[in-house]
């Protein structure tokens, strides 16, 4: 993650994971949430905040999740069903229940299709939000496979030369496993940024970069600024000249892998929240393991080897930072801005519950 969206160190308030995991259960427990979902869908967030995916960490998504819960808009104890099941093809009926449970089951329901089936891929509907793509998607490493997931974000991107926002973030997870790298492991949005980050970007006073957003009426936002009051954001690449049209295309796609495929519509006329797609492949029903392990070290190696640009320290591939911020933040603890402790210190007390965040 770019250095702007990160909370100055200055400031920063250290938080040990368990003691944020902690809170976060006690929290959602007290939302309603039976202990076991409670508990999963806390990971889900720990996991995004422990990796510096802050944008889907507690900062940012912790007081959504609250403001639905409490407003009746996610169900805390959803009762889900497959609803059509093929085999290795699967597509689930949510409850109107949090992603951040929902998803993980699912996830692991397509990685033991894969076993019998050498390939799964299931559509979930009628589902909340699901938090960080990359956490579905690495629950298939350690199962030797190949993860994949995707999910129908807000609509809030207007496609390549329109002033409307008719494209949904649509994020997408990839993560394949390796030997003795780090292994591969991509999580991006398909708009130029993440529309969470903007929320971080507010929250430390930090600029929009050239592409990332446009201006109300569409007119793309070409120098660095404060982030408009009002603004779209913008596909992948920013304008037509530097690739727009490429982000158009991807959100699309995972549009249709996601909503349509899962028969609730698509963009503005969706006629669910969110949906999400999951897909597992055993590496093993296509080709040697060991020899699959073998050529991806060997490909990530020269990858993080190459030869640096004028000014660059190193090169590093999707999976390397987020390995990195792992191994700091386990030891060191979570920087949390203090607006967020503050947030969670309150709303705590609101809610009656305990935290661990003194």
């Amino acid at each position: 993650m770019l250095d702007r969206f990160k909370v100055p160190d200055d400031i920063a308030v250290r938080i040990a994971p368990d003691d944020m995991r902690a809170t976060v259960e006690n929290m959602f427990r007290a939302l309603g949430m039976p202990e076991t979902d409670a508990a999963q869908a806390a990971d889900v967030l720990i996991y995004a905040d422990v990796r510096g995916i802050e944008s889907h960490g507690v900062s940012n998504m912790m007081r959504a999740y609250v403001h639905w819960l409490r407003t009746d808009r996610i169900n805390p104890a959803p009762d889900w069903k497959i609803v059509r099941d093929t085999g290795p093809a699967l597509n689930v009926d949510s409850d109107n229940g949090l992603g951040l449970v929902v998803g993980p089951a699912v996830m692991d329901l397509v990685i033991e299709r894969a076993k019998q089936y050498g390939i799964a891929f299931a559509v979930t509907t009628n589902s909340g939000h699901y938090g960080a793509a990359a956490y579905h998607a690495h629950r298939a490493l350690d199962h030797d496979m190949i993860g994949m997931s995707m999910t129908s974000g807000g609509v809030q991107v207007a496609p390549t030369f329109g002033a409307e926002p008719l494209l949904g973030l649509n994020p997408i997870g990839i993560a394949a496993p390796a030997g003795a790298e780090v292994p591969f492991l991509f999580d991006a949005s398909m708009s130029s940024v993440a529309g969470n980050k903007i929320g971080l970007l507010r929250r430390v006073g930090g600029n929009v970069m050239p592409g990332w957003v446009a201006e109300e009426n569409g007119a793309p936002v070409m120098e660095e600024a404060p982030v408009p009051p009002n603004f779209l954001l913008l596909p992948l690449g920013g304008t037509r000249e530097i690739g727009s049209h490429k982000g158009f295309g991807l959100m699309m796609m995972v549009e249709a892998l996601t909503t349509v495929l899962a028969g609730s519509g698509a963009g503005p006329d969706r006629r669910t929240a969110f949906a999400h797609s999951f897909l597992a492949c055993d590496v093993a029903a296509f080709t040697d393991l060991d020899t699959f392990k073998a050529d991806m070290d060997a490909y990530l190696k020269r990858l993080r080897e190459c030869r640096t640009a004028p000014g660059e320290e190193r090169v590093v591939y999707p999976g390397m930072p987020e390995a990195e911020d792992e191994a700091d933040r386990s030891a060191n603890g979570i920087p949390y801005h203090p607006e967020v402790i503050d947030w969670f210190t309150t709303t705590c007390a609101e809610l009656g519950v305990t935290h661990r965040l003194d």
